[in-house]
């Protein structure tokens, strides 16, 4: 591993287990990840425009709807941050530091862009992690607005965000996919649609294996990235290493599920064999 790679996955490390983790920090050392020359001059960069974006917003803004309309003109009409089909082939549109430079992205990474700008400026701001396409909503429940910012910031009626939900997945809405995320769930989203970009692409399991050991840097994550990341260290030929990791797996999982267990235990046999 190159040296700013280890610093970058150390402050990643430590923002995560901070009290207060800050979703900016966390998707912009995820972009210096991606890009070794982003370097903090880059990050400090990002975070200067996202104040700066916060600054243009107007003061006194009072109510939920107000915070959205308010955030649409300046983010979806004058600066032009919005989303389109051929963003999900672009593995730049989620990294940070570049959907703030181009104003394109996936629609979890402009509404990183939303929430952080919003945030700066005071406004009642959070993620909502609809299965499928993620939005903001401003307020609490009782008065709360929901905006894609993938559409340029328009506004959501409740139908609006039902078809958004059943368009996508063919699950209905339930109201407990409206809770504010959280923003350590968001960055593992986030870190899942680098792997989902890179599945496809064998020769890019190098961003498949940086996106899940920052997945496993996180103080929870699925258990399953543990063995993700073992065969894909068998699929870059790092076979003893990969081995290992799987025969580790396996201890956790023997108790519940015997038989995957020694399932994964003959994929490990199987890639030690490669070694002779």
């Amino acid at each position: 591993m190159r040296p700013e790679s280890e610093d970058v996955r150390r402050r990643f490390a430590e923002e995560a287990r901070a009290d207060r983790p800050d979703l900016a920090t966390l998707c912009l050392l995820v972009g210096a990840e991606a890009d070794p020359a982003l370097g903090e001059a880059g990050i400090d960069a990002a975070q200067t425009e996202l104040d700066r974006l916060a600054g243009l917003l107007p003061f006194g803004v009072l109510g939920a709807r107000a915070w959205a309309v308010a955030l649409a003109e300046l983010l979806g009409e004058r600066c032009g941050f919005e989303g389109s089909p051929t963003e999900y082939q672009r593995l730049d549109s989620s990294l940070l530091p570049v959907v703030l430079r181009r104003r394109r992205g996936l629609p979890i990474l402009l509404s990183v862009v939303w929430i952080e700008v919003a945030r700066r400026a005071g406004a009642p701001v959070y993620g909502v992690a609809l299965p499928g396409h993620f939005v903001v909503g401003f307020g609490d429940p009782g008065e709360r607005v929901l905006a894609d910012p993938f559409g340029g910031g328009r506004l959501l009626t409740g139908t609006d965000a039902e078809l958004l939900v059943t368009g996508t997945t063919g699950e209905a809405l339930v109201p407990a996919m409206l809770a504010p995320a959280d923003p350590l769930d968001i960055v593992l989203r986030v870190l899942n649609n680098i792997r989902a970009w890179a599945a496809p692409r064998p020769e890019r399991t190098d961003v498949s294996l940086w996106a899940v050991e920052l997945s496993l840097l996180l103080p929870s994550h699925p258990a399953r990235l543990r063995y993700d990341h073992a065969q894909l260290l068998v699929q870059r030929g790092e076979f003893r290493r990969g081995a290992a990791e799987m025969d580790e797996y396996a201890r956790v999982v023997d108790a519940v599920e015997p038989s995957t267990a020694e399932a994964i235990r003959r994929k490990a046999r199987a890639a030690r064999a490669m070694l002779n």
